[in-house]
């Protein structure tokens, strides 16, 4: 599974998110530009020493790059109507999160309608951290999974 983030504005949430890809053998695509340094030290904090772990791909044409996913794409939006959990993933599926700031571009939305889904939350609220969001849905997807590709150990899959 690989997680996406398009266009991640801070460095925190980014280095959560490495954690949670380690610790789950997901992979991480980072679509540029990014609102950080790669080298920034909030960054590389967030992820202590996780980032080893973690099979990272930078991403400058996302569209390119989705023209290679070997399985479903997913987008996680607040503005979606289709529930995360009633999604059916798969190890090979592409987990996309939009931009802290500025979410997932109108552009890409309309290219995977089907595949938006979103957290349910109180009405009114603005959205879930995007590194709660990642957590939550990868453990969804691996518990659809019975945790089978955790239990393969640290295989990771395109």
């Amino acid at each position: 599974m690989q997680i996406i983030l398009y266009q991640p504005q801070i460095p925190q949430n980014t280095g959560n998110v490495v954690r949670s890809c380690s610790v789950t053998g997901a992979s991480l695509g980072l679509v540029s530009p990014f609102g950080f340094s790669l080298s920034d030290r909030w960054l590389k904090r967030a992820g202590l020493d996780y980032w080893e772990g973690v099979d990272l791909t930078l991403i400058d044409d996302l569209k390119a790059h989705l023209a290679q996913a070997p399985g479903k794409v997913y987008l996680f939006s607040s503005k979606a109507k289709k529930c995360y959990a009633d999604a059916q993933y798969m190890p090979q599926d592409w987990l996309i999160f939009g931009s802290e700031t500025t979410g997932l571009p109108a552009w890409l939305i309309e290219s995977y309608p089907e595949t938006c889904v979103t957290l349910p939350m109180k009405e009114g609220s603005r959205c879930l951290n995007l590194a709660t969001t990642v957590g939550i849905a990868i453990y969804e997807a691996w518990r659809q999974l019975n945790f089978a590709p955790l239990k393969q150990g640290s295989e990771k899959l395109p």
